[in-house]
């Protein structure tokens, strides 16, 4: 039965897609990358929150939560007030630009180099971190879910091989065949089953906690378990409140602004009242995402007295004891098409990026769109296949899992930082963002990967020799070593590249200042009520901070 109700889910959500992206021509640029430039508020609410939303980030901060309380819903919180900034002030430049990639108006601002080295550190960093991590994180969650290993009568890396192929295969059909538009109208759908699934969880976990009654369950937790209902995090928590000043804004700002996966959504807006509305859309709902991705948490905690051997089993046994089984199916579902969601809104960035900033622009470029269309599909297949082999290989690379996720922040500085120079300056000059890029690059590397290990690895040598050898005192040792949390890292990166591009600009400045064009490709009107809208939903992060700040 659970099988069945899964099967259905999906198959439901397939056939709406199709049907929805029939008259879509997908043979032209537009049509393929940018769903024909008519994707309306809703859907693309929709796909940016399922874009955004995978396993791994529902059962990792619920675990964060469990463990460090109500402070990490900075993730989300912070999210909406980014997402502000870019309907503000991005998304309009965005699309007075034409753009298809985000990389295209660094080409116009400064060069065809400076967009073709964005490009690759996009590629880059797809290719080697997200799609793989994506596939085998959600592999894991669906071969737990359904006891594939037992049901299949397989081995566990088995099990795990035989989910990344199916999700592979199903994610790229979307992707590389369906375009955008495909990808968008199943997030749509996928976001509301998410919603809907995501919610029921807390829904039942409060219900057991209060013997039936939801309300008196949240009274229970809130009054026994207080520490963990603080929204302002303190030196040891995961994000200290302090960091929302500094780097966590940054990054924040560079995935909801900037990071191709997820702006390319709101680039396919048939306008920008249809833009602005969607991503004010999605900034409100994100509000409410600590309900699903935080709320869970701290009812585990409490439900399991803080006894779990791993934080981040927290979520999943929260689900298995709480959700009546006749809901695993559908829930089993919508997890499946958060990570469908994830797979192929980066798979098909990521043939954008190629189709658009390198075979059209250094392979072919005399290239008409259907060809364009034709080499970026094949090159997706081509990049799909190579992450399903990659994928089940994380299993064995031990740490190799979290070292991919730090090697995001490479990329996510400098990339940003040429970005709010590029529409913020006029002359600043060419050489000044390619220079910016690498040394946005050498820096970020040298300080996390060089310098670091290199003070808190002497720092752990002294310990040892001294005779410390409990790993809560190393711990400290390594956190006294280092002081300065990874967000503060991004943060004086981000100033010193700015200066160093900003002084570049000074001493060799562009001949004449840059002026923005209109291509005229959507109207850009914008909403009337895109400042009002954003001012209450600002009021609203705030209040819900000062409401819970201890």
């Amino acid at each position: 039965m659970q099988f069945l109700t899964f099967a259905a889910f999906t198959l439901l959500v397939a056939f709406i897609s199709y049907i929805k992206t029939r008259s879509t021509k997908e043979s032209t640029s537009d049509g393929y990358f940018l769903g024909g430039r008519s994707l309306t508020a809703g859907v693309i609410a929709g796909s940016l929150l399922l874009t955004n939303l995978s396993t791994e980030q529902i059962v990792g901060l619920n675990g964060s939560a469990y463990q460090s309380g109500l402070s990490v819903m900075v993730w989300e919180t912070l999210a909406a007030i980014a997402m502000l900034v870019t309907a503000l002030f991005l998304l309009p430049r965005y699309l007075k630009d034409g753009l298809t990639t985000v990389p295209g108006f660094l080409a116009k601002r400064f060069d065809v180099t400076t967009k073709t080295l964005t490009s690759v550190l996009f590629l880059t960093g797809y290719v080697v971190v997200l799609l793989p991590v994506i596939l085998y994180s959600g592999s894991l969650a669906i071969s737990g879910m359904f006891n594939v290993p037992e049901l299949l009568g397989v081995t566990h890396t088995q099990s795990i091989w035989i989910c990344v192929w199916g999700i592979g295969i199903i994610g790229s059909i979307y992707a590389v065949f369906g375009g955008l538009k495909a990808v968008a109208i199943s997030d749509a759908i996928n976001a509301i089953g998410l919603l809907v699934g995501g919610i029921l969880i807390p829904v039942f976990g409060l219900m057991m906690i209060g013997d039936g009654n939801m309300f008196e369950g949240l009274t229970i937790l809130t009054t026994e378990n207080p520490e963990k209902f603080n929204s302002i995090g303190g030196e040891t928590d995961p994000v200290p409140f302090y960091t929302i000043f500094t780097g966590m804004m940054l990054v924040q700002l560079f995935y909801w602004g900037t990071n191709q996966q997820i702006i390319q959504r709101a680039l396919g807006a048939k306008n920008l009242k249809e833009g602005q509305k969607g991503l004010l859309l999605a900034s409100f709902i994100k509000i409410l995402g600590p309900i699903i991705v935080v709320l869970p948490g701290l009812i585990a905690f409490h439900i399991f007295n803080g006894e779990l051997e791993t934080a981040d089993s927290a979520y999943p046994m929260l689900v298995k004891k709480v959700l009546p089984d006749a809901w695993v199916g559908f829930f089993a579902a919508v997890l499946f098409g958060a990570i469908l969601s994830s797979f192929n809104s980066v798979l098909n960035s990521s043939v954008t990026l190629f189709g658009i900033d390198v075979y059209k622009q250094h392979i072919n470029k005399d290239a008409d769109e259907k060809t364009v269309v034709k080499y970026g599909k094949r090159f997706g297949i081509v990049l799909a296949f190579t992450s399903m082999f990659i994928a089940p290989l994380i299993a064995n690379a031990g740490s190799l899992f979290d070292y991919l996720q730090e090697i995001n922040g490479i990329y996510t500085i400098p990339i940003l930082t040429i970005i709010v120079v590029g529409y913020l300056t006029k002359r600043v000059p060419a050489i000044a963002a390619k220079i910016g890029l690498i040394s946005g690059c050498l820096l970020y590397i040298l300080s996390q990967f060089i310098v670091r290990p290199y003070i808190v690895g002497n720092a752990l040598d002294e310990a040892k020799a001294a005779g410390i050898t409990s790993e809560d005192s190393l711990a400290l040792v390594e956190a006294d070593a280092f002081p300065l949390h990874f967000l503060d890292v991004m943060a004086i990166l981000f100033v010193l590249n700015t200066v160093i591009m900003l002084v570049i600009g000074r001493i060799k400045p562009r001949e004449t200042p840059y002026v923005q064009s209109y291509t005229k490709q959507v109207d850009i009107v914008p909403w009337k009520y895109t400042k009002h809208v954003s001012a209450i939903i600002f009021l609203i992060v705030v209040g819900v901070y000062i409401y819970f700040a201890k």
